[in-house]
């Protein structure tokens, strides 16, 4: 017999699970013609006793294998190499005037999408990331999050019942979604109100596909978020921006503007605006859903970090208030947990999910079945209350840390008001130091910033101290040298 204790190698500190090596080393083993086609492997039990590791795990090697046709196994009666090796060998069937097609650029009509170029050209550059309100996945659960996830996986009922009513979301997150949302934010709804998405981002597409058009118009603040406004602008729909001040959008404007023309949907971050941070005062709140009554618009609340308040209680959403339905409500669990995962929800009225569940089935046929019964699971059990009880602590001591070193450090170059909530301060520099001076250093990667406003959002909540006291020191030398 081959000495297959030295033609499969183990390593017992690999993160590599054991019966991935051993498979890896047999499928290594036939492509270098040790093991020939038709050769019969010593049986589980065997196997594994040379090897030093449990028949399970054999067994699991050998059937991954299979699965991959690198061996044919014969119930109760053998494993063998199998005679069919699957090797694959492209072959080339055409080529243009010597190129890849690939290489060559579209010539033919199609839509072009203004985006966001700068930010994510950025994201490429080494230096300090300076995001602009991120999560700290340091102290996450998702490991808790994703064993669920792997343990669903293994259970025939939700292998199942995985991608059943993921057009809307998985029943069971929708109705643990009815009772978050009711003891969180006061939202008196049913599972029917809710629809899962892929992230805010999928929320708002989805409103604004079906709100929008080349006649109508839209209201948003300014400065404001630019991913909602290109998708709003991508509908063909006109953009009126409203300034934002220190009271959050000017509703007085916006009434001025809905007495000259129909406008179709004003879409509104009160909490912790986006980029300014600042929160949109309770009078302020009762008279736009007023004139959303009066003028016959949807509003569209985006309320992407609710969960995050420090000095004082929050106020409840527009969507927890006296409202005729008119109201969009959209949450995300991303900066929650982890950026990367793209789980997030829209309340609204039955009528109007049931038209967006059927628009995103176009773009999208439903969501991860596993993970948002994952999600369920934690949000059940409490353990997302309790990891946001921990964060809230940790965030705000950092708001703190960070208020320190800005004030002791760059108090000569930037003035701010301190957010009462949120994972970002919105630090606005002297006229004497442009913005774009500083965007343009390679040590950073600012990710937010407004050349108009000469301001830029500190995402804090990432950092830790040390991290925090590194980022300031690097602007103080940067903002020094100008």
């Amino acid at each position: 017999m081959l000495p297959y204790e030295h033609i499969i190698g183990i390593e017992k500190e690999s993160k590599v699970p054991v019966y991935r090596q051993i498979a890896v080393s047999i499928i290594q083993a036939i492509r270098n013609g040790t093991l020939k086609p038709g050769t019969q492997l010593p049986g589980s039990r065997e196997l594994a006793k040379t090897l030093g590791v449990h028949r399970k795990t054999v067994i699991a090697a050998y059937e991954e294998l299979d699965a991959q046709d690198w061996v044919r196994v014969v119930p109760r009666k053998y494993v063998a190499v199998s005679e069919h090796i699957p090797l694959l060998k492209p072959q080339k069937w055409s080529e243009v005037n010597g190129l890849n097609g690939y290489e060559n650029d579209l010539d033919l009509p199609f839509r072009v999408i203004a985006g966001d170029d700068l930010a994510e050209n950025r994201l490429n550059s080494n230096g300090i990331v300076i995001d602009d309100g991120h999560p700290d996945v340091r102290l996450s659960p998702i490991d808790n999050l994703l064993k669920t996830y792997r343990s669903l996986t293994s259970r025939k009922y939700a292998i199942k019942n995985a991608n059943t009513g993921t057009g809307q979301g998985v029943l069971r997150l929708r109705e643990v979604l009815v009772d978050y949302l009711s003891v969180t934010r006061g939202l008196n709804i049913a599972a029917d109100n809710i629809l899962v998405t892929h992230g805010a981002q999928m929320s708002i597409y989805l409103s604004a596909q079906l709100l929008l058009g080349p006649s109508a118009t839209i209201i948003a603040g300014k400065p404001g978020y630019p991913l909602a406004h290109a998708t709003f602008e991508a509908t063909g729909a006109k953009i009126v921006e409203v300034k934002v001040d220190d009271k959050g959008i000017d509703i007085d404007a916006i009434e001025k503007i809905c007495k000259r023309k129909k406008v179709a949907a004003v879409y509104v971050i009160p909490h912790h605006h986006y980029p300014s941070t600042v929160t949109l005062s309770v009078a302020r709140r009762v008279k736009l859903l007023e004139l959303s009554r009066q003028y016959s618009f949807a509003i569209i609340e985006d309320d992407y970090d609710y969960d995050y308040h420090y000095t004082s209680s929050p106020y409840l959403p527009l969507a927890s208030g006296q409202h005729s339905g008119n109201v969009i409500y959209i949450g995300s669990f991303s900066k929650i947990l982890d950026p990367a995962l793209r789980i997030g929800f829209m309340v609204a009225p039955k009528n109007f999910i049931e038209q967006c569940t059927a628009f995103r089935k176009i773009i999208d046929v439903g969501g991860d079945g596993y993970m948002q019964s994952a999600l369920a699971t934690l949000i059940k059990e409490g353990e997302l209350k309790r990891h946001l009880k921990k964060s809230k602590k940790c965030y705000h001591a950092r708001r703190g840390f960070l208020d320190t070193l800005l004030k002791e450090k760059l108090g000569q170059y930037v003035s701010y008001t301190l957010p009462t909530g949120g994972m970002a301060i919105w630090v606005k520099l002297k006229p004497e130091f442009p913005i774009v001076r500083l965007v343009a250093k390679p040590q950073f990667r600012i990710i937010r910033w407004d050349a108009e406003e000469n301001a830029f959002r500190f995402g804090f909540a990432s950092m830790n101290e040390a991290e925090l006291t590194e980022a300031v020191e690097a602007l103080k030398i940067a903002l020094a040298q100008d």
